[in-house]
């Protein structure tokens, strides 16, 4: 059976009875009768009850109308679609679409156009060692009156991107026969390419069956190492002394090991280019440390311009103080470098290399970043080094660009006995954060404590005791907690909450965490984990018109988190056509591994505290 029906009347008698706080969304919020009957096709009616198979009629009518269509049939099956199956299906039939950008002629409205474009002109940076490039983006700059294409220095320096930080503008990036190698964004306001954001899309991409677009991120993260000497926090102007969270390696291996038609040709291609990105970029100071391990360091000069007005007020106002001057008129000089700040400066170092991190913001590195041996960074690099030697032995036979597998197995097990005296702390079971100017962890209970795990790292016989502390720690009703409620509990009442602590979570911790958990075989943690993250992001669906946002809260199991910068991808009219980036891939990556008893549980919302 299905509706067949006028759109635009049906739309609107649906929004006037249940839409009642008028947000164009159907959700429990709403005060209607949550009941609405349509004409079906063979003359009969049928009436739509509950929240849930109204909000989908509501969705299924507004792909209908974007479509350009007056009159609508809709079968019965998708207004009762059970949740996992319609939350999987739009992730994988529009939002991976809807969060696909190029930097070619054609994409370069949607990418240049967006929010973050403070004045009419827009710019578009390309390297200087890119000439094809280069000759692409001038010979198409008369389609855009507005647009300013700026070829870059061949040397970039801190000076530099802060010269341009009142003119900023996209990085380009990789073309192919003239056409822009396409890229997945975050989505919202994160309208560009993400560093450690690609790598989890990507593992939903894989997934998905859209390996296009995973080799195409791949690509174009070679393309940054080759032409920028990194991969960038995102290609945006005022990114190009920071870079993000290395995963290369595992999206090299992901990706090949799904389809190795791309031919050793492309693997031995890309691997060199990480090979080029582990040695310039984090086996050379300022990101190695003389003990051997690594660290966040991220260059650059000022306040970071891509923060939000008043999001260091409490720091400066601080500072501007302690010069007799007005907050306005200290950051004005203090930009302008008219007052010299050296303390200032120490501590935007911290805050860019927080940012560098991807965990902006949490009181695990607020102030102290660049001084800390982190155990993600560390663990990241120890998968660098396992991954290379694996691929080299595997596809290689054991020799690529004059390195053998044993070299980089060498530095693999050197980086995790470093690891195992520095950072892993026997009673707490778990690996801390160690501080190498204080020569001490942090002893901050992070969830990034865990991706030992993830990348092998940890010893099977330490396995137990950290299974222990994550569970004991960190375990949430919707499922991980970026910091336990212990670190909460040390924060002042009156400080500023970070997006990346308690009571929040997000979806890459989540995804290494439960790999992690199965690559040593901890089945029962994995399953309750994956649960509890997709029942809070199902529940949530169900009960918010479909919403899926950047981040949870877990406790309390809402989106509605309003930490720093709010949630992206909560706003929306009728329907959310690209969810999150990154939460989309959880959504899919939880539901493969999930067993088909606690999926047919997940469709029915039941409550995980009464399963676990």
């Amino acid at each position: 059976m299905q509706f067949k029906g006028n759109i635009e009347d049906t739309l609107q008698r649906l929004l006037v009875q249940e839409d009642t706080d008028g947000d164009k969304k159907i959700t429990v919020e709403d005060k209607g009768p949550k009941a609405f009957e349509i004409p079906l096709e063979n003359g009969d009616f049928y009436t739509i009850k509950g929240t849930y198979h109204l909000s989908n009629f509501l969705q299924e009518l507004a792909l209908e109308k974007a479509l350009g269509k007056e009159e609508a049939i809709i079968p019965l099956s998708k207004i009762e679609e059970a949740p996992t199956a319609r939350v999987s299906r739009m992730i994988k039939d529009y939002f991976w679409d809807d969060l696909t950008r190029t930097l070619d002629a054609e994409g370069l409205r949607k990418s240049l156009g967006d929010e973050k474009a403070e004045d009419a002109t827009q710019r578009l940076y390309v390297p200087f060692t890119d000439a094809e490039g280069i000759a692409y983006y001038q010979s198409i700059q008369d389609q855009f009156p507005n647009l300013e294409i700026i070829i870059l220095p061949k040397a970039i320096t801190p000076e530099y991107v802060k010269s341009i930080n009142e003119k900023p503008g996209v990085l380009a990036l990789a073309l192919e026969n003239n056409k822009g190698v396409p890229f997945v964004v975050p989505g919202g306001r994160f309208n560009e390419m993400y560093g450690w954001d690609s790598y989890f899309e990507g593992v939903g991409l894989i997934l998905d069956g859209r390996m296009d677009l995973a080799k195409a991120m791949v690509d174009n993260f070679c393309y940054q190492i080759t032409h920028y000497g990194k991969i960038l926090n995102a290609n945006r102007s005022y990114y190009l002394t920071r870079t993000q969270p290395p995963f290369l390696s595992s999206f090299i291996r992901e990706v090949y090991e799904a389809d190795p038609s791309l031919g050793k040709d492309w693997l031995a291609s890309v691997l060199k280019v990480a090979i080029q990105e582990y040695e310039s970029v984090w086996m050379q100071a300022p990101r190695l440390t003389e003990n051997g391990l690594n660290r966040y360091y991220a260059q650059g000069i000022g306040i970071p311009p891509e923060t939000e007005d008043g999001h260091f007020e409490d720091v400066l106002s601080a500072f501007a103080k302690s010069h007799s001057e007005t907050t306005g008129e200290f950051i004005r000089k203090y930009q302008s470098g008219e007052i010299k700040e050296p303390k200032l400066d120490t501590y935007f170092t911290h805050d860019r290399s927080l940012r560098e991190s991807g965990h902006d913001t949490s009181w695990r590195l607020d102030d102290v970043c660049a001084d800390l041996n982190t155990v993600d960074v560390n663990s990241l690099l120890y998968k660098y080094e396992a991954d290379f030697g694996y691929l080299i032995d595997t596809y290689f036979d054991g020799e690529f660009e004059g390195y053998r597998t044993e070299y980089w197995n060498t530095l693999a097990k050197e980086r995790a006995e470093r690891m195992h005296a520095l950072l892993w702390n026997e009673e707490r079971g778990q690996y801390f954060d160690y501080n190498f100017n204080k020569k001490e962890q942090t002893h901050f209970e992070s969830a990034s404590n865990y991706m030992p795990l993830w990348a092998g790292i940890a010893p099977v016989k330490n396995v137990q005791n950290i299974v222990q502390s994550l569970m004991q720690d960190l375990k949430e009703k919707g499922g991980i907690a970026g910091s336990s409620k212990r670190m909460n509990a040390q924060v002042p009442e009156d400080a500023v909450q970070r997006q990346w602590d308690y009571p929040n979570g997000w979806a890459p911790h989540q995804m290494m965490i439960w790999r992690g958990l199965k690559n040593y075989n901890f089945e029962a943690e994995v399953q309750e984990l994956i649960y509890r993250w997709l029942w809070m992001i199902t529940r949530n669906a169900v009960d918010y018109n479909g919403t899926i946002p950047e981040k949870y809260d877990v406790v309390a199991c809402t989106h509605k988190v309003y930490a720093e910068y709010g949630n992206v991808g909560t706003e929306f009219d009728y329907i959310t056509t690209s969810g999150f980036g990154w939460m989309n891939a959880s959504y899919q990556y939880g539901l493969s591994l999930l067993t088909p008893d606690l999926r047919n549980k997940l469709d029915l919302l039941i409550d995980p505290d009464t399963l676990f």
